[in-house]
């Protein structure tokens, strides 16, 4: 939907100076794990261990990657059928607004895709906006998008899209709130049992969320959201700041697959 209020325009140029903002410190964040991670290499090669701490000490909970989770130690979240021919790789942070924005502008089509098979969706998540907002409601909504996962990808994916119809402002630290999310839990039927509502008190998936966090660092990945179809990245924020429409979305993703 295109506006010529001065309001939209205001918003416009919020959300393409929080992109703008958002990919540089990602890209001096990513600079940094790089070298770290290059000195504890060196270092291994001359036979002195080193322990690398990049993001957040080491949680004392025992591992445990939600069911229904895919990849190496279950980092990445999948939606759609199995057998689909495309994968649509979708990289995002609960705190992220623009990735917020693309859900309200196109995110019935993305779904609406995935479920006729055009493509399956590969979820990466970072939590890159606790480190620089403050706070850790990336952390802990990811943490609770777990729990729900851990009950079914479909219950996953109606949580995650009710997160993002109710993102606080960014500054606002509410998703680092456990009570806010179960209260948003209950928006999907079927979702609050109670294992998941202990996962979501406890933390439960507090060393998986690391790890989800630690592949989205070693990824090409320098800001979100970032969508990616069969390693192809589509432009899905557009040169005015806004984020596509669904329409735009799916010529996009005909472009990519030649169709």
């Amino acid at each position: 939907m295109t506006s010529h209020s001065s309001k939209d325009s205001t918003a416009r140029e919020r959300l393409r100076a929080a992109r703008a903002e958002q990919e540089r410190r990602d890209r001096r964040r990513k600079r940094l794990f790089v070298a770290i991670t290059a000195v504890a290499v060196l270092a291994a090669g001359t036979g002195v261990g080193v322990a690398v701490q990049t993001h957040r000490a080491a949680s004392d909970k025992p591992y445990a990657a939600p069911a229904h989770s895919s990849g190496p130690d279950g980092t990445v979240i999948v939606y759609g059928k199995p057998d689909a021919k495309a994968t649509l790789q979708v990289y995002e942070d609960f705190r992220c607004p623009i990735c917020a924005s693309l859900e309200h502008s196109a995110g019935s089509t993305i779904q609406q895709l995935a479920d006729q098979g055009k493509y399956r969706i590969e979820y990466h998540f970072g939590a890159f906006l606790d480190g620089n907002l403050g706070g850790h409601g990336s952390r802990t909504a990811l943490n609770a998008a777990g729990a729900a996962l851990n009950e079914s990808a479909a219950k996953f994916k109606a949580f995650h899209d009710v997160l993002y119809a109710n993102q606080p402002e960014e500054s606002n630290d509410g998703f680092a709130d456990t009570d806010t999310l179960l209260a948003l839990a209950a928006k999907v039927p079927g979702l609050k049992t109670a294992a998941f509502t202990k996962a979501v008190r406890d933390q439960t998936y507090e060393p998986w969320v690391q790890k989800v966090s630690d592949a989205f660092y070693r990824s090409d990945v320098t800001g979100t959201p970032t969508v990616k179809l069969n390693g192809k990245t589509l432009e899905v924020v557009k040169q005015d700041g806004q984020t596509v429409t669904g329409a735009e979305f799916s010529t996009l993703v005909d472009q990519a697959l030649g169709s």
